[in-house]
């Protein structure tokens, strides 16, 4: 097996998510990596056709370095829920809709388990996975993966982070990642032993194999 290839210079967010491009942007900061958004660059938003995260992490990876003629990162993540069978998983950004509207997601998500009588914490377990591909423009591949557990809490605590952070209770911690500073939350440097969030473990891996 060859060994990672090391990523340095210019590198392209493959994400039209705000949120998404600001925690790229804090992971990177310390690595002297210049970043810019597919966003920026006006690039298209591939159709995500994958079955899982890592299948549409590379789809978003591999059409912005085709594009832009740089090795881009892609992040494929979302919420999976015990009690709906794992969803709404890949679908995650899909239930907030063409508005993005997350607090409309997360009614969904209380509605459906609730209608399923999850009452008690033990009933309300889920995970956050993220998936973190690069890709070069001669299509070499490296790819990553992180996830953290927790409890789905109601009402929706915080108003940090976005997308399902308020209404998700990380194991071990007395706040949602909603009420947590990105520091907190990224349990920076994400290069050290304190990665908490599943990007910020899914960019640990990333950074000892492409980035130290």
């Amino acid at each position: 097996m060859s060994a990672p290839r090391r990523l340095t210079g210019k590198l392209v967010i493959a994400t039209h998510n705000a949120g998404k491009l600001r925690e790229m942007n804090e992971l990177m900061a310390p690595y002297g990596i210049t970043c810019i958004s597919a966003g920026e660059l006006g690039l298209p938003e591939p159709e995500e056709t994958g079955t899982t995260f890592m299948a549409n992490a590379l789809i978003k990876a591999h059409s912005a370095a085709s594009r832009a003629h740089l090795p881009a990162l892609a992040d494929d993540s979302g919420l999976c829920v015990d009690a709906l069978d794992g969803a709404p998983g890949i679908y995650s950004a899909r239930w907030a809709g063409e508005s993005k509207d997350f607090t409309a997601a997360m009614a969904r998500i209380e509605s459906e388990i609730s209608a399923k009588g999850c009452t008690e914490p033990h009933q309300r377990k889920g995970w956050f996975i993220s998936a973190l591909a690069i890709v070069w423009p001669d299509g070499h591949e490296e790819c990553f993966e992180g996830r953290i557990d927790g409890t789905l809490v109601n009402p929706p605590r915080g108003t940090a982070g976005f997308g399902y952070d308020p209404i998700f209770l990380p194991e071990g911690h007395e706040r949602t990642f909603g009420e947590m500073t990105s520091e907190e939350k990224h349990g920076l440097p994400a290069d050290g032993s304190l990665a908490l969030s599943h990007r910020a473990r899914a960019f640990q891996l990333l950074a000892k194999a492409c980035l130290a």
